[in-house]
């Protein structure tokens, strides 16, 4: 069998990849069932549970690496909060030192309004093909669906964007947007949109397959378009964080270019980008910094240049007491990175433009009916929070939605009957104290089927833990109370 047989065989045989959740309109998402899909599929969530933990591990060993850290982490934190707090006065200050630097500033209250907004400015130019470089914000404004509704063309210009354009996908990952692909997933979507070899899963080749493939679209734009990590107040500039070049191409290439960007990206001064530029990349992929930090100040000689500045929503988000601080998010990818939920369930679980644990904090406040199962689809552990890089109180937002989605009725009839039951029996040590003894008993004498049924989720995928001989509180009123007594 010749090589070309081999990988021919290998391609036919391999593990399909799993897709995400089900849109059923507003109706909320499954995750657990999109979940379940994705365990399902062994050598994909093998795969995308080690490659996130690698991040997570090179994560810290690059933060370690740094003593004052902990410092960098409050200080971030403080400066995200002061600029919140005073946002108003920051984001006049941003558009009249942009207006000064030559550059046209929009507001766009909500996703339909920036929509509208990018299209008449590109009707304006005349424009029929728009590139663009990964921005999650017009991912969260549906975008490029609309744009190509109205017959412009959309180029996105990052490889991991567009193998999830190609593929019909949302992204997975904030920072890494097909990272539950396989790079056979990969060889299989270029060769049906691109025309190349299927049985190629080489990761360089493929990488130069997109690179060729996409600068031909760059060259021939008449418009690209950026998001923005960090927009200073004091300077009117926009800064951008990539390690392809894509986003300098699209934003330099066109004689026009479009900045998406979200007003909670805004910081004040342009000294503070020395905190931020030092933490993005190190919590999003363990790397000291990215490749590419772009300052975008003003137009080019004989070019144009517009900012959209965004709202669609987050005004509101701001005035909720328990989920303001969700807005210092610097989009690092962190949490998401070193959560057990979202490592094993993939990104696309979710059913929503963010995912892991920053997406459950943020997406409710888009849709609350939708999105209402999400919550739930956490251990608690903390861990989102301890690696935070502006220490949002991530777990403590997920129990505080657990609690709005109890009080709202968004819980399904099943989950709400075992939750009352749980606090019924939870709330009278008596009756606690009794079920641990039966259950321990049970579990040492029923017969396997009894114990793993449908009816025990918790058997689903998982031992039960072997059942002690006594419980804590009959060892200590045995040992301790009586020795009490003695003394």
């Amino acid at each position: 069998m010749t090589a070309s047989d081999t990988n021919k065989s290998a391609q036919r045989s391999r593990e399909p990849q799993p897709r995400g959740a089900k849109e059923r309109g507003s109706k909320p998402i499954n995750q657990s069932e999109a979940a379940d899909r994705f365990i399902a599929a062994s050598a994909h969530q093998k795969m995308h549970d080690e490659r996130l933990w690698t991040l997570r591990k090179n994560r810290d060993k690059i933060t370690y690496a740094i003593e004052e850290w902990e410092e960098l982490r409050e200080l971030a934190s403080q400066i995200k909060q002061h600029t919140l707090s005073h946002l108003d006065q920051y984001l006049e200050m941003f558009e009249r030192n942009a207006r000064a630097n030559g550059v046209h500033v929009h507001w766009a209250r909500d996703g339909a309004e920036h929509n509208r907004i990018v299209h008449k400015i590109l009707a304006d130019n005349d424009v029929k093909t728009l590139v663009k470089s990964k921005s999650m914000l017009t991912e969260e404004c549906g975008m490029r669906h609309y744009l190509d509704a109205v017959g412009i063309e959309v180029i996105e210009t990052d490889l991991g964007e567009r193998i999830q354009q190609l593929d019909g996908e949302d992204p997975s990952h904030i920072v890494v947007p097909a990272v539950h692909k396989t790079r056979e997933d990969v060889a299989e979507v270029f060769a049906k949109h691109l025309g190349t070899d299927p049985t190629e899963s080489d990761i360089p080749l493929l990488c130069e397959q997109q690179r060729q493939k996409t600068r031909p679209h760059i060259l021939k734009a008449g418009a690209g378009m950026t998001g923005c990590n960090f927009a200073v107040a004091e300077t009117g500039t926009v800064v951008v964080c990539t390690n392809e070049g894509n986003a300098d191409l699209s934003a330099n290439t066109p004689p026009l270019h479009i900045v998406s960007l979200g007003i909670e990206k805004l910081i004040p001064r342009a000294e503070d980008l020395g905190v931020f530029i030092r933490m993005l990349s190190r919590n999003a992929v363990g790397s000291p910094i990215t490749q590419y930090t772009s300052h975008f100040r003003g137009p080019r000689d004989g070019a144009e240049m517009h900012i959209v500045l965004v709202d669609n929503g987050r005004t509101e988000r701001l005035g909720m007491e328990e989920f303001w601080t969700s807005l210092k998010c610097i989009r690092c990818g962190a949490c998401m990175n070193t959560c057990p939920v979202y490592r094993r369930s993939g990104g696309l679980s979710y059913g929503a433009v963010y995912s892991g644990p920053i997406g459950i904090i943020l997406d409710p406040t888009i849709n609350r009916r939708k999105y209402s199962s999400l919550p739930f689809a956490s251990t608690m552990n903390g861990s989102c929070t301890n690696v935070c890089p502006v220490k949002i109180n991530i777990h403590e937002q997920i129990f505080a939605w657990r609690k709005v989605m109890a009080e709202n009725h968004e819980l399904p009839v099943i989950k709400k009957t075992m939750m009352k039951a749980a606090g019924e029996l939870l709330s009278s040590p008596r009756l606690y104290r009794a079920a641990v003894s039966s259950a321990d008993s049970a579990l040492r004498t029923l017969p396997r089927f009894l114990v793993y049924n449908p009816l025990n989720t918790w058997t689903k995928k998982r031992e039960m833990p072997e059942a002690p001989k006594g419980s804590f509180h009959s060892w200590w009123k045995k040992n301790r109370m009586n020795m009490k007594g003695k003394a």
